[in-house]
Order: structure tokens, then sequence, then C-alpha cells
């Protein structure tokens, strides 16, 4: 690991610490050169995706823009942050459990609508009211009679 401060490519590790998750080593190292201390995280590293958008565009898959998502949906709503990484979570094992590397965004958005039927009604009538692009009132009516 190089050293933020000096360049050196050697270190030793101090200190060696999971997050209460599991899934992310944190380690404090010390520069064998300069002996300044200075922090690593380790991953593991998810398989790389594309998400096929409606206009064919591709994009890499960004786990911040669906909880960005997610967090509007759930604005002011008693959800609470760990439900939503759970979320996040549980999509992307979806996601792997595929052989695809690219996913449409129309899959990815009924993979959040599922989730958020059952985690919060206004909720996801508020995802499925951007995703599903309501064009008038009726359609919006419509998606809450399916809902009960």
């Amino acid at each position: 690991m190089r050293c933020p401060f000096c360049a050196n490519l050697e270190d030793r590790v101090v200190d060696s610490r999971e997050s209460r998750e599991g899934d992310v080593i944190r380690r404090r190292r010390e520069c064998t050169r300069c002996a300044r201390r200075f922090t690593s995280y380790e991953k593991i590293e998810v398989p790389f995706f594309h998400v096929v958008k409606r206009d064919q565009r591709r994009e890499p898959y960004d786990r911040n823009k669906l909880m960005r998502g997610l967090q509007i949906a759930c604005r002011k709503r008693p959800v609470p942050q760990a439900e939503l990484d759970r979320v996040a979570d549980s999509i992307e094992i979806d996601m792997q459990e595929g052989t695809e590397r690219e996913i449409s965004s129309q899959r990815l958005g009924t993979l959040v609508m599922e989730r958020l039927r059952g985690l919060d009604p206004v909720a996801y009538v508020r995802f499925a009211s951007v995703y599903r692009r309501f064009e008038d009132v009726d359609a919006f009516v419509k998606e809450l009679h399916r809902l009960k």
C-alpha cells in the first residue's frame, strides 16, 4: 500500500478490525519510511454491472444512485437507514445471482418496487409515480387501487 504522505510502498499493519456488518476490514498502517499512520479499508469486490437505460444507453451500476432513490421515496417515513441498506443488498444479491452483467433500468425499478411494496406503501407509491411516469391522476389512482 502506498503511503499517502511520502509515497513509500512499504508499511506494516498496526491494527485490523472488521466492521459491524463484517463486510469491510479497517486496517491501521504505519509507513516504514516516515512512520506516519494511515487507514485503509478492504472490501469484497462485487462484479461490475451496467444498467441499460430506456434509450439503450449503458451506464455503470451505482449503488449510491440506488440509495438516493430509496431515500427520496422514504423521506419523512418511518423507515430506518439500515432497512434501506438491506433493500439495496437484496437487490444486488439478485443481480449477482443472474448470469448477465447488464440489467435493464425497468428490471431494476421493478426490483425496487417489489421491495418497497412490502416495506412501506407510501414509499412504494412515491417510487412508482416516478418510475412508471404517471401522466395523470387516473393512472395514479389505478395504482393506488392495485396496492389495496
